[in-house]
């Protein structure tokens, strides 16, 4: 990156551009208020990656594409990616630093990794670099601005599929930590695979890290954005599979091995969450973050070679914080930090919501919003909200939950009248078949006399709706209509109680 500075004339007419630009930014009724947000330019991946505490913050990276001639690859190579770098102190409002990682020697772009702290104590990127194969840098500054790459990289080179080394393992999406002075890492890939090292150099083939796999997963789903950790008395593997998105796998680490006892979705088909990525904190927090999928972005990896007309793409999910429960369930629940942003508090209490009856929520309307809400099912089949809903009903989108069959659903029909949008929201690439679905289905088993609990966070074009803290659903929308703001209670058949319904309106973190 060039430290030079533009002569007089550049520099105004750098200053008017950004200006315009941010009033671009402004004026996009879509993009994000309050969830992390890609500046500028394409973040298609738009993966987290880097996280760690270090010094009293948060830090995060993330993949998105740049076009650098100071980096001097030829034209057809400069739409590459980068590792960019912001920090927190409230994992609310982020400073955003230069690059962490660019493309240099041997590394042609960089794909997704890990930060963790080495045995001499330096925090560590472990990293894909494309063409070279995993690849490592150092940083021992508070700010960490400026990360050396080690000369010996890659660690371990990419195999060709057909040798020995190859059937063995992929040098591909690496996920590091330190454990008894040794330096481990997971290689990503249909057969993710364990390395270790007692320095940052020597990485030695160690096995097959997966002892075992799950009923529910597929042959062709494979360990991608692996991240590794303990979490309560189990281990957790978070990762994707590229066909299916985030999920996690609980259970025991022994004997260099992993062995999953659970495996649990955190995406569903026409959902958005993607390659999930998490740091401890100094509270013991386990905190994850993932990208979310958005707009009418390509599907074809040939069609990126241009800045979406909008002037950005890619944020990330709220952070999240990963526990067990005392029986073990997976909970997820959004940071405590969230309610620092909460402004202009309403509440309505006892609801009775009868069946076919839709009940507008007057004063609750809001496209930067957090719902809280308290149901009783009673006797109905189906229960739920209609959010981001225009006066008429002509937009909105439909959270329910059927406690029969214990489904929690996202109901896409009339989110949109743009119709040049709805390619994208029903066709998202999940096994060989490329199901058109206009519903995001999850599971959600309720115990006997348990109410419905759920916490909804909307923000112009991203719904989080986290049920009973042990689901989370994520999904996009892009309403037109000005008014598509209201929320409406309803039922079918039969009747359900509200016992309490909160909103607040959602202060905005983003710089714009």
């Amino acid at each position: 990156m060039s430290g030079t500075q533009p002569d007089r004339e550049r520099l105004i007419e750098l200053i008017e551009a950004q200006r315009e630009f941010r009033h671009v930014l402004l004026d996009d009724p879509h993009r994000p208020t309050y969830h992390f947000t890609n500046p500028e330019g394409r973040g298609m991946p738009f993966d987290p990656n880097g996280t760690i505490f270090w010094e009293g913050k948060y830090h995060l990276c993330y993949i998105y594409q740049n076009d650098d001639r100071s980096v001097g690859h030829s034209k057809e190579e400069r739409n590459f990616d980068v590792w960019g770098h912001a920090s927190s102190v409230d994992l609310l409002h982020w400073r955003y630093h230069k690059p962490a990682l660019i493309p240099g020697d041997p590394d042609r772009s960089m794909f997704s990794g890990n930060c963790f702290i080495n045995n001499e104590g330096v925090p560590t990127m472990l990293y894909h670099g494309v063409g070279a194969g995993n690849c490592i840098a150092t940083c021992s500054e508070p700010e960490l601005d400026n990360w050396t790459k080690l000369e010996s990289n890659p660690i371990i080179p990419i195999p060709a599929k057909d040798s020995p080394e190859g059937k063995l393992y992929s040098s591909w999406d690496p996920h590091g930590w330190t454990e008894n002075g040794e330096h481990y890492a997971i290689f990503g890939g249909p057969t993710p695979a364990l390395f270790k090292a007692q320095n940052l150099h020597d990485w030695e083939y160690v096995g097959p890290f997966l002892a075992n796999n799950m009923p529910d997963v597929a042959d062709w789903e494979d360990v991608s954005c692996p991240d590794f950790f303990k979490l309560g008395d189990k281990y957790a593997l978070l990762c994707i599979s590229h066909t299916r998105g985030a999920r996690i796998y609980l259970g025991d680490y022994r004997d260099n091995q992993f062995y999953p006892e659970v495996h649990q979705r955190m995406n569903f088909p026409g959902g958005t969450c993607f390659a999930p990525e998490s740091l401890l904190d100094d509270k013991g927090r386990r905190i994850m973050w993932s990208w979310i999928l958005e707009r009418n972005e390509p599907l074809h990896i040939t069609e990126f070679t241009n800045p979406p007309s909008y002037g950005w793409s890619g944020f990330m999910s709220l952070p999240r914080v990963l526990s067990l429960d005392d029986d073990g369930t997976l909970l997820i629940e959004p940071v405590e930090e969230m309610e620092r942003l909460r402004l202009r508090e309403r509440q309505e209490r006892n609801i009775k919501v009868s069946d076919d009856e839709n009940v507008r929520l007057d004063g609750f309307a809001g496209n930067t919003l957090e719902l809280n809400v308290t149901i009783d099912p009673q006797d109905a089949d189906v229960v739920g909200l209609k959010v981001c809903a225009s006066s008429d009903g002509e937009e909105q989108t439909l959270i329910e939950y059927s406690p029969s069959t214990g489904e929690l659903t996202i109901d896409l029909e009339k989110s949109t009248l743009d119709e040049t949008m709805e390619h994208y929201y029903y066709t998202m690439i999940f096994g060989d078949e490329n199901p058109v679905v206009t519903k995001q289905v999850a599971p959600l088993e309720l115990e006997p006399g348990e109410k419905l609990e759920l916490r909804i966070f909307i923000d112009r074009s991203v719904i989080e709706i986290f049920a009973n803290r042990r689901q989370c659903v994520t999904q996009y929308v892009y309403p037109t209509r000005d008014d598509s703001t209201g929320v409406v209670l309803f039922s079918k058949g039969g009747s359900m109680k509200v016992e309490s319904i909160k909103a607040w309106d959602i202060a905005a973190t983003n710089q714009w």
